[in-house]
């Protein structure tokens, strides 16, 4: 799947959003920003259900939050770097500043696991890791993870 597909320019941000609930909400406020047919509340919900069967902070610095929604037809992505790193209860117990969250429909459980790796691979290239922590706006974030 191209990422442009699912990850649209203005669902990627710079912020500092000071803890891992604070990040979710702002996830779920910004994906019911760009898709007003989704709750805020149900996306939300969604995120802290998957954290609750263990914290999807993959280690090095990155967070892979994720969840399923009935509502949805396509899945939805948010690309968020904290300007300073948050606890996220990663694997490895660092905190987290590179956020990459996806919505998929609810029955397209191959597609999700097949999104989350893809996008799991391309975080673990140390050259755009480094380039994305390097971004100083949206823009350039957006353009380095679609490029």
């Amino acid at each position: 799947m191209e990422l442009r597909t699912i990850l649209q320019p203005a669902c990627t941000t710079c912020a500092t959003p000071g803890s891992k609930k604070k990040v979710l909400e702002l996830i779920s406020n910004l994906m019911a920003a760009q898709y007003p047919t989704l709750s805020s509340q149900a996306i939300f919900e969604s995120l802290i259900a998957r954290e609750k069967m263990g914290s999807t902070g993959i280690g090095n610095g990155i967070a892979i939050p994720h969840g399923r929604l009935d509502n949805i037809e396509e899945p939805i992505a948010i690309l968020i770097k904290c300007e300073e790193p948050i606890a996220f209860d990663a694997i490895d117990k660092q905190p987290v500043d590179i956020l990459f969250a996806l919505l998929v429909p609810a029955e397209q459980c191959q597609q999700h696991l097949s999104t989350l790796s893809s996008m799991a691979e391309k975080l673990s290239d140390k050259l755009i890791l480094k380039r994305l922590r390097k971004s100083h706006d949206a823009t350039e974030l957006y353009q380095v993870i679609t490029a």
